[in-house]
């Protein structure tokens, strides 16, 4: 016999997502169990299989009966502006008067707005209001975020963004992933003088954060460096020079690229070996066929399109017909796609980017953890990996991307402890932490 602590059994259907990040053909393979189990030691996974099969070679202290309930991954979400102070419910209302986003950047809205609000907020305040966000993610099903600074543009707002992601990666209960975004926007005080901003954050910003992570960072691995390559940030030069700076300093990177235009930074991601490039609404060809030779991931956010009442998505298919690694993210932010649901970016992309609910299933977890450069830890259900898995409330995989409007998951197991259980929360503030 097997001892392990959990034993979750009895799963109509068990997806495993086993075998690595999804491609071509191979996109949306789920790894079906029909009558489902795992067995959880500590905070990995013992063993996967049927029920018959572990129920009969593992004895477990705590059991979690799974009938007529799909289990699978938790949701990896690869792209989120978690971390903020204040509202943009304003400038939504501008933007149905008929102003676009980038007239409203121009007239000092946007980022430029929440940079003003979030410069003034203590890193308490800070943590506070994300907290709250990430209790609604963890309730909808996603276990592993990435989250961005961006919103200081200034070394030190800059830096206490990223204390408050590592704090609050300790304190959980979900997993953070920080990512360094000084490249955000323009600040006003550097109105007309990009390259000299440019200039701060090379020469001063990514040095900082550097040392400073040294600290603050806890024996984490450097966080990612992100640019927004984009008419009114930082054109095609600017974003090399940034992220040519940040890959010499050692850290990983990724990139904002053809959200509205194709200035080439999905050609400069894969140049570059980013671990993402995201957003791609306008990526040319020529930048699809490059994505699809390498191992760059393509990060779809198909809830910003949808939150500025676009029309455009990332092109999936051409993306996939290519041979690229297409996953998904929400893009949560509090000017486009306030959404802490990856159950709805899911029902977004099957219909505006025409995937299937297999393949966004995939997308939203393998594919998501590849873009995270973690997909050997999380993402699927494998023996050795970390236990995180959610539990849906009805039998048939298919309802996500089906159903939307309404949050489709039961109970949630984060590094083997049970968060949430039948709805209900079971963790406290401070969340349980590993």
């Amino acid at each position: 016999m097997l001892d392990a602590d959990l034993l979750v059994h009895n799963a109509s259907q068990l997806l495993t997502l086993a075998g690595g990040p999804q491609r071509g053909s191979q996109f949306g393979t789920l790894g079906i169990i029909e009558d489902g189990a795992v067995a959880i030691s500590g905070s990995e996974i013992l063993e996967v299989g049927t029920s018959l099969d572990l129920t009969e070679r593992v004895r477990a202290r705590h059991q979690v009966d799974a009938s007529n309930r799909v289990v699978l991954p938790g949701f990896v979400d690869p792209h989120t502006h978690l971390v903020w102070a204040g509202d943009r419910a304003r400038e939504f209302e501008m933007r149905l008067s008929g102003m676009t986003y980038m007239q409203i950047m121009a007239a000092g809205g946007g980022i430029r707005s929440t940079v003003a609000k979030t410069r003034q907020a203590d890193l308490e305040t800070l943590k506070s209001s994300a907290r709250t966000r990430m209790r609604t993610m963890l309730l909808h099903g996603t276990t592993t975020a990435e989250s961005k600074t961006g919103y200081g543009l200034e070394t030190e707002t800059e830096l206490r963004m990223l204390e408050a992601i590592v704090q609050l990666d300790d304190e959980g209960p979900i997993e953070l992933a920080a990512t360094f975004l000084g490249a955000h926007a323009i600040p006003p005080e550097y109105d007309k003088r990009a390259d000299a901003y440019v200039d701060l954050v090379c020469d001063e910003m990514l040095p900082a954060i550097k040392q400073a992570w040294q600290s603050i960072g806890g024996g984490r691995e450097l966080p990612f460096v992100d640019v927004f390559c984009e008419k009114g940030a930082f054109n095609l030069e600017q974003s090399r020079c940034i992220l040519e700076r940040a890959q010499s300093l050692g850290f990983p990177l990724k990139i904002h690229a053809d959200e509205f235009l194709d200035l080439g930074g999905t050609g400069l991601a894969v140049q570059m070996g980013a671990a993402s490039a995201d957003h791609l609404v306008h990526t040319p060809e020529q930048d699809i066929i490059a994505l699809g030779q390498s191992d760059t991931v393509a990060v779809a956010l198909p809830c910003t399109p949808f939150g500025l009442a676009e029309t455009e998505y990332s092109p999936a298919s051409a993306i996939l017909d290519a041979g690229g690694i297409l996953a998904l993210a929400t893009d949560l932010n509090p000017g486009t796609a306030w959404c802490e649901s990856m159950q709805f970016a899911i029902a977004l992309a099957c219909r505006f980017m025409h995937l299937t609910p297999s393949q966004a299933i995939a997308a939203a977890t393998i594919n998501a953890a590849a873009a995270l450069q973690r997909a050997d830890r999380i993402g699927s259900l494998e023996a050795g990996k970390q236990a995180d898995l959610i539990l849906l409330n009805v039998d048939d995989y298919r309802h996500l991307g089906y159903r939307f409007g309404t949050n489709l998951v039961s109970s949630v197991i984060k590094r083997g402890k049970i968060l949430i259980e039948g709805g209900q929360e079971r963790w406290t503030s401070p969340p349980l932490s590993s």
